[in-house]
């Protein structure tokens, strides 16, 4: 069954309430940066993802700039 949008408000609601600042170990620079490395890290380890962001965040932090690439 597919979830009502009260029910994913009150779920995230229930996530704040329990970790209201979450963490992460990767590294990012803007909400875009950190969109990008978790859809990576699915795919790798987080200290993966931190060693091949490193470089590609330094000259493409927007998406304008990754399409640029």
């Amino acid at each position: 069954p597919r979830l009502t949008p009260a029910a994913i408000a009150a779920m995230f609601k229930r996530f704040r309430k329990q970790n209201p600042a979450p963490t992460t170990e990767l590294n990012y620079t803007n909400e875009f940066t950190l969109l990008v490395a978790v859809v990576l890290s699915a795919q790798m380890t987080d200290t993966g993802v931190n060693r091949a962001t490193e470089p590609l965040f330094k000259i493409a932090d927007t998406p304008e700039k990754i399409v640029a690439l």
